[in-house]
This record gives C-alpha cells, structure tokens and sequence, in this order.
C-alpha cells in the first residue's frame, strides 16, 4: 500500500448516544482520489468530517481512538484546528460562494493569512483559478459577482477557493450532487488531474462515479467501514458479501 497520508485506529464517534462511527481502521493514501460509498445515514459524510473537525460545531458530540493527518493527532489537546483545515480544504454537496467578487472569493483565504500583497494575490487567484479548470470562463468578470456563475461554475469556483490556502488534503462531500451531467463530468476530469498534487477524499452516492475517478474505495454501512481496497478489486472481487449485495443494488 502507498504511503498513508491520514490513518485512524479505533476511530468511534458518538452524536449524544447515537454511535456513528464504530471501531474504523483506516489508511488513506497519498495523492490517491479516495471514494467513500455506501447508503445515507451510513456514517461517510460523518467520516469525511472528522478529518478536519467539522464535527466539532455539533454539540454532543464524543470522539475517541486515534486519528492521524501526516503521523500528528487529529483530535490532540491544543491541535490548532483553523491550521489544520488549512491543510485539509473542503467542497461541500451546493456550491457556496461567498456573496462578493469572483476575485475576492478566491483571494479570501490567503488573505485571511496575511497575504496582502496584490501581485502575490493576483498570482494566487490566476494559479487556483487554472487549476479548478475555470480561469478561462471567469478571467474577463474577475470583478463580477461570484452569484452570477451557474452551479457548476460556482463548484469550481468553491474548489479554487479551496485550492487557494495550498492544502494538502481536499475533501469532498457529494461535490457534484446537485449538478448536472456536464458539470459532474468537468468536476470529475477535475479532480482526475488534481490527484497529481493533492489526495482526495470524496463521499459519493454515485457508483459510477465512484468506479470511474477513484483509486480507492470504502463503502460504510451502519456506522462500520464494511470493506477498503483498490477500487478495481472492491467493484469487481468485493471481500464481504455486504459490499457486494450494495454494489450490485440489492439494497440501499
């Protein structure tokens, strides 16, 4: 297996006593695109966001066991979490642009942390701009409000605004959910090309999708990580017969 960028050992989370996540044990690649599948409610959107704390805004919540971002505790006393999703960038399910510039909603990040130089920005803007695969659509209406962009043009938009703060690590919660079939096939080709600098981590409810762009499956279900592999291997020779039974649709 290739180098683990995130590893989680005996990984439980808790919403009050609801118990979403059970016992996980996992290495997740580096550079590698990385599907978590499985039916709604099954625990992989929880996953997703406990790689850069999201679920830390819900109250109630109890997290134990050991998960690790580049061999340093997740989830340590005194981890500095605004540092750490800096590292760890997020797509969500609708695009969210932020209600300003096209410009601005990239130059958001960086500037947040100190960069306040103009040609630095512009160079920032110009680099995430490409390599969301946007630039040329948008580089005329820099000025422009980010609102007016379709919806797949403000998905992009939102992972070039993630690509902004350099991260190492870019997830995404069924980033081409709500878009239509040409834009989920731009997003796709997207992050295709962007495995070469960043890993992905990507929840999708689409198996195709799934089978299509990743090199590494997990499918969850109940709260449990069933089975992770090679996608090749875990769509055509699945270990558990869960896998399969969801796999092949009898369920979910």
């Amino acid at each position: 297996m290739e180098e683990a960028i995130l590893s989680a050992r005996g990984l439980n989370l808790y919403y009050g006593e609801n118990h979403a996540l059970k016992d996980i044990m996992i290495d997740i690649p580096e550079r590698r695109i990385t599907a978590l599948i499985g039916p709604s409610g099954c625990g992989k959107s929880t996953f997703l966001r406990t790689i850069n704390r999201m679920n830390d805004l819900i109250p109630g919540v109890k997290i134990s066991g050991s998960f690790t971002y580049r061999g340093e505790e997740i989830y340590a006393p005194g981890r500095d979490v605004t540092s750490l999703r800096r590292h760890i960038g997020m797509v969500f399910q609708k695009p969210n642009p932020f209600p300003m510039s096209i410009y601005d909603n990239v130059a958001y990040g960086p500037r947040t942390h100190g960069i306040r130089n103009k040609v630095k920005l512009d160079e920032l803007v110009e680099e995430s701009l490409r390599g969301a695969a946007i630039w040329d659509e948008v580089k005329d209406r820099l000025k422009k409000s980010a609102l007016g962009l379709s919806g797949g043009q403000q998905q992009r938009l939102c992972i070039a605004r993630a690509l902004a703060v350099k991260p190492d690590v870019l997830l995404m919660d069924e980033a081409t959910s709500a878009l239509d079939p040409i834009s989920t096939s731009k997003i796709e080709d997207l992050a295709a090309e962007l495995k070469k600098d960043y890993t992905i981590i990507m929840v999708t409810h689409n198996m195709q999708q799934a089978a299509r762009i990743s090199d590494h499956t997990a499918f969850f279900l109940l709260g449990e990580l069933v089975e992770f592999g090679e996608t090749e291997q875990i769509f055509s020779m699945p270990r558990d017969k869960r896998t399969e039974d969801y796999i092949t649709g009898r369920f979910g």
